[in-house]
C-alpha cells in the first residue's frame, strides 16, 4: 500500500471509519505484533501493545508525518515507546546502555540431528531477549521486520551509524549466546545475518 493512500486510510479512520481502520490494521497488525512479541517475549503484552499502538495512532494520527517515513516505520516507533512503558510499569529496570559486560548464558549444546528447527528458533528468540534493548529492537527491525539501516534509525529516532554500532554489538553478542547454533541453517528459520551496509 502507498504512503499516500495510507495516509488517506489513516484520516478516514480517524474520522471514525470503521473500514479504513480495519484496512490499516490488516495491513500493519502482523507485523506491529511480531516486534513486539520479540521485544517482550510474552504474547498477552504484545497483544495488548498492538491494539493501543493502533488505537494511540487513530487518536493521534496528526503525530504521523509521511515526510518522515512510511507508517510502517512510525508504528514502530509507537510499539518501540508502548514496549519501554510496559517494563517501566512493571517495575523492571529499562537498561538502555549498551555497555554492559555480561553476556547471555550460552545455549546448551546438543546433537544437531536432534534439534528441530522450532528449538532453533527458541533459542535464538531467548538470546536476542537477552539483549540490552537498544540492541534488541535493532536486530528486531533489522532481521526480522528487515527494514533498510535508514528505516530503523527514523523509528528508533536515532542516526544510522548508531545502528550500524548496535546491530555489530548485539550480534557480536548473539555470536556468543548462541555459539555452535550460529552457523546452522534451518529451513523456513531466519537467522542473524543480513550485510549491513557500510
Amino acid at each position: 500500500m502507498a504512503g499516500a493512500d495510507e495516509f488517506i486510510l489513516l484520516e478516514r479512520a480517524a474520522a471514525g471509519e470503521t473500514e479504513a481502520f480495519r484496512a490499516l490494521f490488516e495491513v500493519h497488525h502482523e507485523a506491529v505484533f511480531r516486534v513486539a512479541y520479540r521485544l517482550t517475549n510474552e504474547r498477552e503484552p504484545a497483544e495488548d501493545i498492538t491494539q493501543d499502538c493502533f488505537l494511540r495512532l487513530v487518536c493521534n494520527r496528526s503525530r504521523f508525518d509521511p515526510a518522515r517515513g512510511s507508517l510502517r516505520q512510525f508504528l514502530y516507533g509507537m510499539v518501540r515507546n508502548l514496549v519501554l512503558q510496559f517494563w517501566e510499569a512493571r517495575g523492571r529496570d529499562v537498561l538502555l546502555s549498551e555497555d554492559r559486560d555480561d553476556d547471555p548464558p550460552a545455549v546448551a549444546v546438543l546433537p544437531v540431528d536432534a534439534i528441530m528447527a522450532r528449538e532453533i528458533a527458541a533459542a535464538v528468540q531467548a538470546a536476542v531477549a537477552m539483549l540490552p534493548v537498544l540492541q534488541r529492537e535493532a536486530i528486531v527491525l533489522f532481521e526480522f521486520e528487515e527494514l533498510s539501516l535508514e528505516e530503523v534509525a527514523v523509528a528508533v529516532s536515532s542516526d544510522v551509524g548508531t545502528v550500524k554500532s548496535r546491530l555489530h554489538r548485539a550480534r557480536e553478542r548473539l555470536r556468543r549466546a548462541l555459539g555452535p547454533y550460529w552457523e546452522i541453517h534451518v529451513p523456513g528459520h531466519k537467522g542473524v545475518s543480513r550485510e549491513i551496509p557500510e
